[in-house]
Order: C-alpha cells, then sequence, then structure tokens
C-alpha cells in the first residue's frame, strides 16, 4: 500500500463531520488540488470520548459512500504503541508509531557498537544535496545520535512487526512519530534516525520530526519561521539523501503534527517541497471540532446555548482540560472571557472569537485555545451536542468544510 504524495490528516472528534471533511477534498480536487484524506482519531480521544477505531472507519466508509469519493483514503492508528495498537489493528491501514517515550533511553551497547560500526563510513566527509557545506562525525557523535534515538527507532519495530503479522505488510501506511521530543532534531539526527530506521526494517512512508518554535493546539506558529524554514528545507535534503544511502522507500516524506491553523509557516512549506519536488502529510486534528462550535454558534438559538455552555463548563474545568496538553497550549487566563460575558453574546459575537482570522479584532487564541481541549466537555453532554450537530448540519457542515478547503488545503498545497 502507497500512499499518494500529498495527503491530509483530519481529525474529528464526534465523527459527525466525515461528509463535510470530504467534501473539501472533493472541491480542491476539482481546482487541480490532489490530496489524500486521512482521518486520524489518537486512543486518548477514543477514551475520552467512549468512542472505538472501529468507528472511524465506519465514518470515512460512509462519507467515501455517500460523496462518491473515487480516490484513495486512509484511516490512521494516531500515537499508537505497544500498549495499544492491538484495539487499532482491524479498522486501520495507516499507523503513526509514536515512540517519544523511548527516546533518549539508550538501546544495549553492543547494538550502539553495531550500529556506529556499520555506519562508519560517515566519519569521512561527506555533502548533502541541499545543505550548505561538507559534513563529517566522529564515532562518538554517531554513537551519541544512537545512544539517543536507536532504542526508541527499536521500538517503532517491534510494534510495526506486531502490525504486519496480523494486516500484512502490504495492507498499511506506516509513519515513525519522532515529534514529541524535547529538541529539535539536527541533519545528522535525522539521517541516523533514517539509517535506524532501515536497519530494522521498517518500511516508514512517512516521518514526523520535532521542528523549532511552539506548534500549540489550533492556533499560529509561535517562533522564528527563518529558522523553521532551514529545518524543514534541511529535513527534505536529508531524507533525499538517506533514501539513496539506505534504500529507504522512494515516497518518504515528512509528516507536521499539530499542523493545522500554522499559517505562517505554510507559505516556507508550500515553497520547500515545490523545491525538492516532495511530498507532505500534514495533520489538522482538532480544528473540525472548533468549526462544530462556531456553526451551532452561527446557528443560533438552542445550538447557541449549547456552545455557551460548552465555554462555561470548560472554563469551570480549566485545569484538568488543560494538564493533558500543558506542552501545546499558551493560555493566559487573564484573557479569557467570563463565563457571564460570553452568555450575553450572540452568535456572530461568539464565532468571531473563536474562528481563527487573526484579522479580525473580536478573535481571541486564549478562547480558541481553552475550546480547542475542552471537547470533554461536549462528550459528557452526550446526546445533547450530538442531537445538536445533527440538528444544525448544514450550517456546521458548511463551516467544516471551508476550515479545511480555504484555510488548509489552498494554503498549503
Amino acid at each position: 500500500m502507497k500512499i499518494a504524495k500529498y495527503s491530509m490528516g483530519i481529525g474529528d472528534r464526534f465523527g459527525h463531520q466525515g461528509s463535510a471533511q470530504l467534501t473539501a477534498f472533493k472541491m480542491a480536487g476539482a481546482q487541480g488540488i490532489d490530496v489524500v484524506p486521512v482521518w486520524n482519531k489518537s486512543n486518548r480521544e477514543h477514551q475520552i470520548i467512549g468512542t472505538s477505531p472501529g468507528d472511524v472507519r465506519v465514518e470515512a466508509d460512509v462519507a467515501v459512500a455517500a460523496e462518491s469519493w473515487a480516490g484513495a483514503y486512509y484511516v490512521d492508528a494516531d500515537h499508537i504503541n505497544n500498549d495499544n495498537v492491538d484495539g487499532f489493528i482491524e479498522a486501520s491501514d495507516f499507523f503513526t508509531l509514536d515512540v517519544a517515550d523511548f527516546t533518549g533511553k539508550p538501546a544495549a551497547d553492543r547494538d550502539i557498537e553495531a550500529f556506529v560500526d556499520k555506519h562508519n563510513r560517515f566519519t569521512e566527509p561527506f555533502s548533502i544535496d541541499g545543505i550548505d557545506g561538507e559534513f563529517a562525525v566522529s564515532k562518538e557523535e554517531i554513537a551519541g545520535v544512537a545512544s539517543k534515538y536507536l532504542y526508541a527507532i527499536q521500538q517503532a519495530a517491534e510494534i510495526y512487526r506486531k502490525v504486519e503479522a496480523a494486516k500484512g505488510a502490504e495492507n498499511f501506511v506506516t509513519e515513525v512519530s519522532m515529534d514529541e521530543t524535547d529538541l529539535p532534531q539536527t541533519p545528522l539526527d535525522m539521517l541516523f534516525i533514517l539509517a535506524a530506521i532501515s536497519d530494522e526494517g521498517i518500511p516508514a512512508q512517512t516521518i514526523a520530526p520535532k521542528f523549532t518554535g511552539r506548534f500549540n493546539k489550533g492556533v499560529d506558529y509561535v517562533g522564528d519561521v527563518e529558522k523553521f524554514e532551514k529545518e524543514f528545507n534541511d529535513d527534505l535534503a536529508v531524507i533525499r539523501f538517506a533514501i539513496r544511502e539506505f534504500s529507504l522507500l522512494e515516497n518518504l516524506k515528512l509528516s507536521v503534527h499539530s499542523g493545522s491553523d500554522k499559517f505562517s509557516i505554510y507559505e516556507p512549506i508550500r515553497k520547500a517541497i515545490r523545491k525538492f519536488d516532495a511530498g507532505l502529510h500534514l495533520k489538522t486534528a482538532g480544528t473540525t471540532w472548533l468549526e462544530e462550535l462556531i456553526g451551532l454558534a452561527e446557528a443560533g438559538g438552542s445550538g447557541l446555548e449549547i456552545a455557551k455552555e460548552v465555554y462555561s463548563r470548560s472554563l469551570d474545568k480549566f485545569d484538568a482540560l488543560c494538564a493533558p496538553y500543558a506542552t501545546v497550549i499558551d493560555i493566559d487566563k487573564n484573557s479569557l472571557p467570563t463565563a457571564e460575558e460570553v452568555n450575553g453574546w450572540n452568535g456572530e459575537t461568539y464565532a468571531s472569537t473563536l474562528r481563527h482570522d487573526q484579522s479580525c479584532g473580536l478573535y481571541n487564541s486564549n478562547f480558541r485555545q481553552l475550546l480547542h481541549v475542552g471537547y470533554k466537555v461536549a462528550a459528557d453532554m452526550g446526546a445533547d451536542y450530538l442531537c445538536a450537530l445533527r440538528d444544525n448540519a448544514d450550517v456546521v457542515g458548511r463551516n467544516v468544510t471551508d476550515n479545511i478547503l480555504e484555510r488548509h488545503l489552498l494554503r498549503v498545497f
């Protein structure tokens, strides 16, 4: 199973927006922009909402049938590990192997020594097309990279082999996720990570590195755009080099996690993938959930009341909701409106405060980030929230489609 050059992960917390999401891909295709949809949902999200991986497969299949989608599509076992992969095997055909917990834990000394011996040719000067200057690394430096990443890749291989045994090697796409580590990988880190992936026999089609800057949930990139651009271009150069050096899959491409709404880096990304004629996988995660709230607010009446209640309850549960996402949100609690203030808003004010339009004076990134992690509140509301989605499907769906098409597909691809 070979994934297309361009693909985009689309999260859908409550599983009601499959057709609206797919409509955006159809509209992009009509403009000559061919991107493959990948429905993704993590084990944590399933546990919070009370869904299962099979529900995501059903949503995707139903949407594909309803929209007469003739292209490829996938269901991603998002950020899985050895402890939870079993529950995703049947329903998924894209597996994001998350080994962040093992990064920094050293492999056995004999494994590190063997890795250094195998790749000691890089102690001689070499160059990577697309990166200025020459490289030459010592055995000690290779061992240092191996000490940080080799064990993690070995764990990824263990997960991969479990999936392979159950599904067959040709029946799924593999991604290796290194993005939840402490520091961005250098070009040499990436080179030897890819060497380890090859050595372990993982047929990775996408790899998600850690980039500089903050990739906070649902808001724009925070950091040095020029530094990001250099890192991104360097990673593409290393991947192109490593494909030849280590006989990796020719369609191996970068994956940008928490990539939703990172508007300030979309132009550098677009330029880079064209420069290198490279593929890209972009994960948009939970912004569909925010578009649901925007649509409910715009619908007015009971929909607006539901949206207001979600905010009020989220504010009450601020610490509990934010704690699991502490590394990917930055909320100034003093800049949040009170529940009483929000209760006095009309639908337009609520929607404008939440919608990611930085040119709008009402937009509040703190409000947006809190609601991004507040989906547990909506899950706890159960049928009340889901009925509101069904009752206001048209206006909600329009916002979902516009978000994916206008803010993501057209801007990136």
